[in-house]
């Protein structure tokens, strides 16, 4: 894992196969994001792969356009440090809504459509953290996440796994399969989803 220092952001990102960046939203944003979450009310569950008590479309992404604009920005500055190339992409979000997890849902591996896609903790409750503490297994535990990419022998790195914390943002290419980890406690995990498109195409030379 590298620690990278931005003028306004400090993100890491994982050595593994894909580009996958995380780093911390402000507080005042969450607050934000969590308000207009509580608030939404269009059922998103059919089109989506998560058997989750609640799914639904985010109520207006307009409200945030400057937030997502800096934060592919900073995706952007990942991708010329990751792939040592220049970089003219232009990020357009596509889809967003607001995942309500309550004890027994998870969401099974899955991709999503588009070119990137994002995920935003809005709140991992005390419960929560406190049965992922008592787990023992070895997987990341109830309430985590893990991105899964390509085959390989044992020493390879294929996968990443995370318990996150409130306040993460996660960004990664869509087609990076990934699923989240049911959990038994009685409370309710929050977190905000995207898909993102390419609007000028990467350049790959």
């Amino acid at each position: 894992m590298d620690s990278i220092k931005t003028e306004s952001k400090k993100y890491e990102f994982y050595w593994w196969g894909p580009l996958l960046i995380r780093f911390k939203i402000s507080e005042e944003t969450r607050k934000l994001f969590l308000d207009e979450a509580n608030k939404s009310t269009a059922d998103k569950s059919q089109d989506l792969a998560g058997i989750l008590h609640k799914q639904v479309l985010f109520g207006d992404p307009k409200k945030f356009e400057k937030f997502f604009t800096g934060a592919f920005t900073i995706y952007q500055d990942a991708v010329k440090k990751w792939t040592n190339r220049s970089n003219n992409e232009l990020y357009k979000l596509t889809d967003l809504w607001v995942n309500f997890q309550k004890a027994n849902d998870f969401n099974p591996p899955h991709d999503h459509s588009g070119n990137l896609t994002f995920v935003i903790y809005l709140d991992i409750p005390d419960k929560l953290k406190e049965e992922n503490k008592k787990y023992k297994g070895r997987s990341t535990g109830p309430g985590g996440i893990t991105f899964l990419y390509g085959d390989g022998p044992r020493e390879a790195i294929t996968y990443r796994s995370f318990f996150p914390e409130t306040g993460d943002m996660f960004i990664f290419p869509a087609w990076v399969k990934h699923w989240v980890f049911p959990f038994k406690s009685d409370c309710t995990r929050i977190s905000v989803s995207g898909n993102v498109s390419y609007s000028v195409l990467p350049k790959l030379i």
